[in-house]
């Protein structure tokens, strides 16, 4: 199998209105400091950026016009008309009381029931951003291999390595064989191993893990199809990637690194994908996944006699 490394958004749809403050979210901090500008400009007022030309969208974020179409290509639109068509339809969204306000960062002394809420409206507005966000069509390309491999290899280190032993056992328990490896080494001693009906799957919220890129980069070299799962999709972990899943994360604080916020939206695509390959497996499936819970069984139930 031949890979082409390709541009991250070529040939995908401009996303919808309901996905361009999650995208603006997920892509800001990859973007340059101009670019930033006028990317929260349109995320902050989209009504208002809507009814401005390129021309004056660059004079209110004080950079320049081709720096305002240069943003509009990277958040998936082909053009800045385009652009404000989404934003328009945005700033209708919210017009209709269906955007939720942004809660305040955590605080050192907030008290635990607002921690309790800030966090549960945070953990809320990542699953959202990561679900409009979320290329269906890259999402069931990587379902599709999946379901089909002869073996799978996850790669994750840190906090994206829980969510890699998340994907195995839940894939082991369909029935497939798949490993996965925190230590590089291993991971890339494994990743010799694959070949065209393999899958790797990279999990990196940075895109930029060498531990994750490595191994990824063998298995992509020796015909394997090749699936990442970040925050950036920029990132050079795209350039071994053939599918790419865009994970979403809510802001960073002191009290609240990337490393959790980023596990809950890395979480919500795993799930996606072990469902979506269940669905395609399912006559093999149920009854392997009817075993595992039979095997378990008794262990989750009163011993007699004690």
């Amino acid at each position: 199998m031949t890979h082409d490394v390709k541009e991250i958004f070529a040939g995908e749809a401009p996303p919808a209105p309901a996905a361009l403050a999650a995208k603006v979210r997920t892509l800001a901090p990859s973007m340059t400091r101009s670019m930033q500008r006028v990317a929260e400009a349109v995320a902050g007022d989209p009504a208002g950026c809507a009814a401005l030309t390129v021309t004056g969208l660059a004079e209110l974020t004080g950079t320049s016009e081709a720096t305002v179409v240069r943003t509009a290509r990277l958040l998936g639109y082909p053009g800045y008309r385009d652009l404000r068509l989404a934003l328009a339809g945005l700033a209708a969204q919210q017009q209709s009381g269906r955007a939720p306000a942004v809660t305040a960062d955590i605080a050192v002394d907030d008290p635990i029931a607002d921690v309790v809420a800030k966090l549960a409206y945070d953990e809320q507005q990542t699953l959202a951003d990561t679900a409009a966000a979320l290329d269906t069509v890259q999402l069931g390309h990587a379902v599709a291999a999946i379901a089909t491999a002869r073996r799978i290899d996850i790669y994750g280190v840190g906090a994206s390595g829980l969510v890699a032993q998340d994907l195995l056992q839940k894939l082991m328990r369909i029935g497939l064989i798949v490993h996965a490896h925190s230590d590089p080494h291993l991971a890339v001693t494994n990743a010799v191993q694959l070949r065209a009906k393999d899958v790797a799957i990279a999990i990196t919220h940075s895109g930029s893990t060498g531990d994750v890129i490595e191994p990824l980069r063998v298995a992509f070299e020796h015909g394997a199809t090749t699936v990442a799962i970040t925050g950036r999709p920029g990132g050079p972990v795209a350039q071994y990637a053939d599918h790419i899943l865009t994970t979403s994360t809510a802001r960073e604080s002191e009290l609240r690194p990337a490393a959790m916020s980023s596990r809950t939206s890395q979480l919500l695509v795993v799930d996606c994908l072990f469902v979506g390959v269940a669905q395609r497996t399912y006559e093999t499936a149920a009854p392997a996944l009817s075993a595992s819970y039979e095997a378990l069984a008794h262990r989750h139930s009163p011993r007699s006699g004690r």
